[in-house]
């Protein structure tokens, strides 16, 4: 009985520190802003199903970065930082193309809206997955964690069943933060929604600095040394 509770408390811990380690960084609910722009013209049950593809595309990322992400690395010869350095690039500039594009009050006037050109199977990933929902910071982050499955033999299944159970909370939040992304809008309004854009668009672009700067260092570091 006792091992059980201690079992149960270890499967508890490990479950809240991955939802703890990883929501921040991926921030469904702030990352709803960008979603909707870059979904524009898409109808309700075409976004409903973008939502449910980004929140698997991100369930399968996170889990691999967590289970094989180390090895894949080392496969590669490619460290963490060069990751950072990579994938800072990628939120820049995506943060930057946002931050150029018209406002959604005349971008809608300008062009008619055509559900079926927008892609969803190939955008699903890139870059609504990533790196918009899982980015690079992401990623790190569940490969440290996977990291410590290897170093942790003593309480290894609980922590693997953290990790999914972990996961899959954050998959959730995603889906159910982008499936109501348009009620979010009407409830704060176009304007509103549009200024939250462009400060949300901003904050992108100094996330992707931060990762690339945090690589940077690191490689800057490995130099000096």
């Amino acid at each position: 009985m006792t091992m059980v509770i201690a079992v149960m408390s270890d499967l508890t811990t490990d479950t809240l520190v991955v939802v703890g380690a990883l929501f921040p960084i991926v921030n469904p609910i702030g990352n709803t802003p960008i979603f909707l722009s870059l979904t524009r013209g898409l109808s309700e049950k075409g976004r409903t199903a973008l939502a449910r593809m980004i929140a698997l595309n991100s369930l399968i990322l996170i889990l691999a970065s967590s289970f094989i992400g180390t090895h894949i690395l080392a496969f590669f010869g490619i460290s963490l930082p060069v990751v950072q350095v990579g994938g800072g690039l990628i939120v820049i500039s995506t943060g930057w193309a946002l931050l150029r594009q018209p406002s959604d009050n005349t971008a809608q006037e300008d062009r008619p809206t055509k559900p079926e050109q927008f892609d969803r199977s190939h955008q699903s990933f890139y870059p609504l997955t990533l790196p918009l929902t899982v980015g690079p910071g992401a990623i790190s982050v569940a490969v440290t964690v996977g990291a410590s499955l290897t170093e942790r033999s003593e309480r290894y299944w609980p922590l693997v069943v953290g990790t999914l159970l972990g996961s899959a909370l954050i998959s959730a939040s995603i889906y159910l933060s982008y499936r109501f992304a348009q009620r979010i809008e009407r409830t704060i309004g176009i304007s509103a929604m549009d200024v939250i854009i462009r400060i949300s668009s901003f904050i992108l672009v100094c996330i992707g600095v931060q990762i690339l700067w945090n690589g940077l260092a690191a490689l800057i570091r490995t130099v000096i040394s």
